[in-house]
């Protein structure tokens, strides 16, 4: 017969099976795409069964480390954990660490600088450093959003996201950017191509009439693109004599940034949700 202290000890044992159970279910979603999982594959991930998984998500969920999306029922990590590892990480957000850049580049080249970071199928703006110039941008003051491939930020974003995520966005937002009157499929591929090879963007598409821009990617420690620094200045300050000045710079600043990227700063996560604005 089991005495009270062999019941505790494998009351324990189970309380220590659940909480690596738990535990796998957060690794599991941290590696998921932006869009969640569903319990089906996600079960199949952890090795566990359906029911069990679907009991472990919804305590998740109740404990606010997990949401679930109303349309898709897929479960991701929700902005809450992100922000729980952000401060355990004891480093401040992207917005905070790229500032000092922004402010840097911005007195040097006595340009406007931004600071855009992926939010799904879009870039957004999270900051940005006035310079004398007037100017006009795709994304507009900071919250502003465009699709990913709309302007020189966020096509440095697009051209260094991994190649399944890429070939996803292109075949998303391909008519998003025939309204824009910018590309083609062939003439978007092939710009993307330019850009890995180049390191930068800078290609002036007109629509923007007189204005002018070139952008590089701020990679995380994995070599996948999280944001990038745009500057936007008139045509005639960014001529073929000046560019490489600016790339240089700009390249220099993100290559600095890249390796102090806190990877669970919820910024990264869904940014929009910052400013209140539909992902």
């Amino acid at each position: 017969m089991m005495d009270s202290t062999e019941r505790n000890d494998k009351k324990s044992e189970v309380g220590v099976g659940a909480v690596s159970r738990l535990f796998a279910v957060l690794r599991s979603l941290g590696e998921t795409p932006e869009g969640g999982e569903r319990v089906t594959q996600l079960a199949e991930r952890v090795g566990l069964s359906q029911p069990t998984t679907h009991r472990l998500l919804r305590s998740l969920v109740d404990e606010g480390m997990v949401e679930q999306d109303g349309r898709s029922k897929r479960y991701r990590l929700s902005l809450d954990f992100f922000a729980l590892a952000a401060r355990a990480g004891q480093t401040g957000n992207l917005r905070e660490l790229v500032r000092p850049a922004l402010l840097r580049l911005s007195a040097s080249l006595g340009d406007s600088l931004f600071l855009l970071a992926r939010s799904g199928f879009d870039a957004i703006c999270l900051d940005r450093s006035e310079g004398p110039f007037p100017i006009r941008t795709f994304t507009g003051d900071i919250g502003g959003r465009v699709a990913l491939g709309v302007g020189q930020g966020s096509l440095a974003i697009l051209a260094f996201l991994p190649e399944e995520e890429r070939e996803t966005v292109i075949r998303y937002n391909l008519p998003r950017l025939r309204d824009f009157h910018l590309y083609d499929e062939v003439l978007l591929r092939s710009e993307v191509e330019n850009v890995r090879k180049l390191g930068y963007a800078g290609r002036n598409t007109g629509v923007l009439q007189g204005m002018a821009g070139v952008a590089v990617p701020i990679l995380d420690r994995e070599g996948r693109a999280v944001a990038a620094l745009s500057v936007a200045t008139i045509s005639d300050r960014l001529g073929p004599d000046r560019l490489p000045t600016v790339v240089e710079l700009l390249k220099r600043e993100a290559a600095a940034i890249g390796p102090r990227i806190n990877p669970f700063d919820p910024l990264l996560r869904r940014p929009s949700q910052i400013f209140g604005t539909a992902q």
